[in-house]
C-alpha cells in the first residue's frame, strides 16, 4: 500500500514537475505577454486554445509551427507573430503543455 502511495506522488510530482517547466519556458520565450492560461490577452487563453484543438490529432504539430511562424485569422485579425528564436523542439513542448490546460 505503502509502495502504490509513494508511485503515485511521485508520478505527480515528474507531472507537475514538467508542467512548471513548461510554464517557465513560456515565460522565457515571453509567450506570457500576449498569452494567460485562463483568460484572453493579446491572444486567447490557453485553455481555450487546448479546447478548441481537443479533438484534433495533428493539433501539436500545428500549434507548434503557429508557435514559431506565427499567423492571423484562427483567433481573430491580430496577428501571432513568428518566433524564429523558439527552437522546433520548444515549439513541441510548449504546444503539448498548452494541450494540457483546463
Amino acid at each position: 500500500m505503502k509502495a502504490a502511495l509513494f508511485a503515485t506522488a511521485a508520478t505527480l510530482m515528474l507531472v507537475s514537475g514538467a508542467a512548471f517547466a513548461n510554464a517557465d519556458l513560456a515565460k522565457a520565450k515571453n509567450c506570457m505577454a500576449c498569452h494567460a492560461n485562463d483568460k484572453k490577452l493579446v491572444g486567447p487563453a490557453y485553455k481555450d486554445v487546448a479546447a478548441k484543438y481537443a479533438a484534433d490529432k495533428d493539433a501539436v504539430a500545428k500549434l507548434a509551427k503557429k508557435i514559431r511562424e506565427g499567423g492571423v485569422g484562427v483567433w481573430g485579425q491580430v496577428p501571432m507573430p513568428a518566433n524564429p528564436q523558439v527552437s522546433e523542439a520548444e515549439a513541441q513542448t510548449l504546444a503539448k503543455w498548452v494541450l494540457t490546460i483546463k
